[in-house]
């Protein structure tokens, strides 16, 4: 089959009636990497404007932060830095069953990542005795975005896991709501959470702030969370002054494999629900079963028109969503691993026997009763994931992205006596005279 038959295959929607466009990969033998859209890469301008905010920030401190906070949110914010009982005031001023949701949400978080905690190495070889000890950053900032919606969830998902690592100082970063405030919600989650400071800041400027600190906020180690373009772009440029995980996590996906053995509402929701993220993220359905596939479009044309979000959800769908016809399971994981979405639903009748093929994807959900929006808020994992490809080579936000390994080394003189000649005849071979001598120095016939 030719190329350019599946590239004229994908049919643009006009309307909701049109919810997906589709690319017919039935019978394609070719390159899918050819076929497939990917993500449009970052023009120089949004690096252009996200350096600027930084170079701003990093000389001019809280002024440059409020002021970008003003420019880009439109609010004036008079306090930058929430802490101690002002956060764990809020819990008062939510709703005592939204209390108790985040307090059950919590703990399943935290008792998953106390079980990623990892050993400490203790291995012992001629006398020469190693440990590789954890340790946990001092500081660490928890990205938390706003602007379409509030993200309580996000500040259990990154505060947990720095917690449960054992890092001392956890600082929540949030865009202001119109009000020029942290919303109570959010404030109550860090409380539940054990963070010990909120910044009243979102953007590349929060993202500056943390990494090169100002005069009311200190910097931090690490840097976690996810965020639009914008910020992970902001992550990006700071990386390596602070930590930054691999990952980008920027705008959400779905990528949704179904066979129809399940009701077409199912697959047709999930796609939805991170479509109602909002623009630049990415929805696709892949089936080898076409009457399924028109019926899961019905389902999301009439989920849509219902939906309390409905345009950020048709935004998406009309710049991101994708039917993808298949010919069967195994070229249908293909196309996923392509794609390495942020979410991998397997909606189909076993989905184990797919799950062994998934190479690519940040969280993978199985079967009737594992929508993505269980990860999303309480399942235990951190929700956030690898997104615009980088599941082909980074993970979840775990505990190990808080801790360092420290090695020790203890030896004995039976195990420098063992291991000398070795280390001696490498230096030499490196032309490293010093390092050689370290070792000569210490050998008996040099005491003598």
């Amino acid at each position: 089959m030719c190329l350019r038959k599946y590239t004229d295959a994908i049919l643009h929607a006009d309307s909701l009636k049109d919810v997906l466009r589709r690319i017919d990969l039935r019978g394609f033998t070719g390159d899918l990497a050819q076929v497939l859209p990917r993500p449009d890469p970052v023009g120089d301008g949004p690096v252009a404007a996200v350096q600027e905010i930084l170079r701003e920030v990093n000389a001019e401190g809280d002024a440059a932060v409020r002021r970008a906070t003003e420019r880009f949110d439109g609010v004036v914010v008079d306090q930058l830095v929430i802490s101690g009982a002002d956060i764990d005031r809020a819990r008062d001023h939510i709703a005592p069953e939204l209390l108790a949701a985040l307090t059950d949400a919590a703990r399943r978080i935290t008792v998953y990542h106390e079980a990623q905690l990892p050993s400490d190495v203790h291995r012992e070889d001629d006398g020469i005795t190693i440990r590789g000890l954890h340790r946990p950053v001092q500081r660490a900032a928890c990205y938390v975005p706003g602007g379409r919606a509030v993200y309580p969830s996000t500040v259990l998902m990154t505060a947990i896991p720095a917690r449960v690592a054992g890092v001392e100082e956890i600082v929540v970063c949030v865009p202001p709501g119109p009000d020029g405030r942290v919303p109570d919600v959010v404030l109550a989650a860090a409380s539940v959470a054990g963070v010990t400071e909120v910044i009243c800041a979102g953007g590349a400027q929060a993202i500056g702030a943390v990494a090169y600190g100002t005069e009311t906020i200190r910097p931090v180690d690490v840097i976690v969370g996810p965020g639009n373009v914008y910020v992970a772009l902001a992550k990006q440029q700071v990386a390596g002054l602070v930590g930054v995980p691999s990952a980008f996590a920027g705008p959400s996906e779905v990528v949704v494999i179904a066979d129809g053995s399940l009701p077409a509402a199912y697959a047709a929701i999930d796609v939805i629900v991170q479509a109602e993220h909002g623009p630049d993220g990415l929805a696709w359905l892949i089936t080898w079963n076409p009457e399924f596939a028109d019926e899961v479009e019905g389902e999301m044309v009439r989920l849509t028109d219902e939906a309390v979000r409905r345009d950020d959800i048709a935004a998406t769908l009309s710049s991101a969503g994708l039917l993808v016809l298949v010919d069967g399971p195994e070229s249908a994981v293909a196309v996923a691993n392509m794609v390495a979405p942020e979410h991998l639903e397997l909606q189909t009748e076993d989905p184990e026997a797919l799950l062994p093929a998934v190479r690519n994807a940040g969280a993978v959900f199985c079967g009737a009763y594992a929508p993505a929006s269980l990860g999303d808020y309480a399942a235990g994992p951190s929700h956030v994931l690898p997104t615009n490809g980088s599941a082909r080579f980074s993970s979840a936000l775990t505990v190990t992205d808080f801790l360092k390994d420290v090695h020790v080394v203890t030896v004995t003189r039976a195990g420098f006596d063992a291991i000398a000649d070795t280390v001696e005849r490498l230096a030499n071979a490196e032309g490293l005279d010093a390092h050689a001598q370290s070792v000569r120095l210490r050998r008996p016939e040099a005491r003598a």
